[in-house]
């Protein structure tokens, strides 16, 4: 599907600029709110409901009015969250039988930025189709409904408890975190007035950091962007583990006691691993096209079958469905655990790597000495849009030198971000300095054959 406006996860972009403007945002919501009360299926005498959340950017106050207009002239009953993880958005959509879930989020990026993602019923993404068809509403005028048939508004008090106690559940009854002191950062995100209690209830003595959003700082020097803050802090306190979410709440990254950083490829290892040997495996493992090629082999020697996807969650969750599996995930820390949640969920991923910990009584290096990660570099490009690597000759010429020298020994990947204006150039291999020195220049040769197609 050719998207002009949705890229892998929802609507994103530099708030003030197309598309993230509250016009276009209003229109968004006008043309969501008329394909779903097209399809819903329920009593014609009964709106269609929309819950929304958002995360802590000074920005998702003006977007969640937009959405709220455009929805309401759509003839939408509006459900709102206030600052609440992706996952909880995901969660409560199915529980309050909603016909859509909206969370106002740009994730892991920095506050400037702000973005629109879509949930359907029963928590799960949007299908093509539908993203299709608002794609589609979008040129049509925006006619507003009769006073009688328009949406109504109301805030969900409880939502905080509802979702605390949700993921709780999914921790086994049997165990607990007590004698465990934990150090969360929540990236002063969506998840500062959730994580915590989750983690103190269960048992642990939690130390708490980025838990005070100011709408400018969000995932600002901390979170899974900028894990150095939680070891400091793991460090600091001599905690047992850190935690670390990003700006929504579906991505987070460990830290143990000797500050040395854990991230998604480790502890989709952990939880596999664990789950195989207790014959709760369902299938194998998915990964992505960026999973580190160290954790695959890892997999083979543990007779797990492994799988790749392209890059984002909902690629990761297709081949989940397609194949019958529950678990995938990739190394920014997104995990899905299909038996727990419709979707990504870091405090709920953070809880199924705990669980592992507890019931074996070893430690994040103990269960991860037998994966040997190779050494991986990334660097992104800046590009236009309309920049096509696969086509520019040195470029190509480049890449086949690189691989025919990494032949056996490691693997190159060129990918476009699906949420920034950048190429992403990866090598990854068992020698460090090759890796580095073909990563480099890759990187030139885009950055020049970019900057030549721009004269």
């Amino acid at each position: 599907m050719t998207r002009k406006y949705f890229g892998t996860d929802g609507v994103r972009g530099r708030v003030g600029e197309a598309p993230i403007t509250p016009d276009f945002v209003m229109r968004l919501g006008y043309a969501a709110g008329r394909i779903l009360a097209a399809s819903d299926r329920r009593n014609k005498n009964e709106r269609p409901s929309v819950i929304i959340g958002k995360d802590t950017r000074i920005s998702g106050y003006m977007l969640e009015s937009a959405l709220e207009a455009g929805l309401s002239a759509a003839g939408v009953d509006v459900l709102l969250l206030g600052p609440m993880p992706t996952p909880a958005v995901a969660y409560l959509t199915r529980a309050l039988r909603c016909q859509a879930g909206i969370v106002i989020s740009a994730s892991h990026n920095p506050y400037p930025d702000n973005g629109i993602k879509f949930f359907g019923p029963g928590g799960l993404k949007l299908q093509d189709k539908v993203e299709r068809a608002i794609e589609n509403g979008l040129d049509e005028p925006l006619v507003c409904m009769p006073s009688d048939k328009l949406g109504k508004a109301r805030r969900i008090e409880d939502a905080d408890g509802r979702y605390i106690e949700f993921c709780k559940s999914t921790f086994p009854n049997e165990l607990d975190l007590r004698g465990m002191k934990v150090v969360l950062d929540c990236g002063h995100g969506a998840t500062y007035h959730i994580a915590p209690h989750v983690f103190h209830e269960l048992g642990a003595e939690v130390i708490s950091i980025g838990v005070k959003p100011d709408g400018l700082n969000i995932n600002l020097e901390c979170g899974t962007t900028h894990p150095e803050a939680l070891q400091q802090a793991v460090m600091e306190n001599q905690a047992d583990i850190g935690i670390a979410f990003d700006g929504d709440g579906d991505r987070m990254m460990m830290v143990d006691a000797d500050g040395k950083l854990y991230d998604g490829d480790l502890m989709l290892y952990i939880i596999a691993c664990y789950r195989a040997k207790q014959g709760r495996l369902k299938g194998g493992v998915v990964g992505t096209v960026m999973t580190n090629l160290g954790l695959e082999h890892a997999f083979d020697k543990n007779k797990i079958p492994f799988a790749r996807a392209a890059v984002g969650d909902r690629y990761v969750l297709e081949l989940l469905e397609e194949k019958g599996w529950q678990l995938g995930g990739e190394a920014s820390g997104h995990l899905i655990c299909l038996d727990k949640h419709t979707t990504g969920d870091g405090i709920i991923s953070a809880l199924q790597v705990l669980q592992v910990l507890r019931a074996s009584k070893r430690k994040l290096k103990d269960v991860t000495k037998d994966v040997v990660i190779y050494p991986q570099v990334l660097i992104n490009v800046p590009i236009k849009k309309d920049f096509n690597f696969r086509d520019n000759i040195p470029v190509q010429a480049m890449l086949i030198e690189a691989e025919t020298t990494l032949k056996g020994s490691g693997r190159v990947l060129l990918r476009n971000s699906g949420t920034e204006p950048v190429l992403r150039v990866m090598v990854e291999g068992k020698d460090a300095g090759a890796v580095r020195h073909w990563a480099e220049r890759i990187a030139a040769s885009v950055e020049d054959a970019a900057n030549a197609a721009t004269l």
